[in-house]
C-alpha cells in the first residue's frame, strides 16, 4: 500500500506541474496572438484592421480540466493514505464483550 501512495503522490505532483506549465503556456499564447498587440507591429501604409479575435474557450477548458484532474489525484492520495499503516484508527476497536481491549 505504501508504494501505491508514493506512486499516486508522484502522479498528483506531476499533474500540478503539467497543469501549471500548460496554464502559463496558454497565457503566453494569448499574449502573442492578441490582435490588438499584433496590429501595432503593422506598418502605417498597410492599413491593418482586426477582423476576428482568436477563440480560446477550448484551451481555457483544457487548463481547467487539468486542475480538476489534479484535485482528483490528490483526493485519491487521501483514500490510499487511509489504507496505509500510517493511518491509525482514533479509537481502538472494542473486544468481544463490548468493552475496550487492554492488550
Amino acid at each position: 500500500m505504501l508504494e501505491d501512495l508514493i506512486v499516486t503522490g508522484i502522479f498528483a505532483f506531476l499533474w500540478l506541474v503539467c497543469s501549471s506549465a500548460w496554464g502559463k503556456g496558454l497565457t503566453d499564447v494569448k499574449y502573442a496572438t492578441n490582435p490588438d498587440r499584433l496590429i501595432t507591429a503593422c506598418l502605417p501604409e498597410d492599413h491593418c484592421v482586426v477582423k476576428t479575435y482568436p477563440s480560446m474557450g477550448r484551451l481555457n477548458i483544457s487548463v481547467l480540466l487539468g486542475f480538476l484532474n489534479l484535485i482528483l489525484w490528490a483526493g485519491n492520495c487521501w483514500f490510499i493514505y487511509k489504507e496505509t499503516p500510517f493511518h491509525k484508527p482514533a479509537n481502538p476497536p472494542p473486544n468481544a464483550e463490548g468493552g475496550v481491549s487492554t492488550a
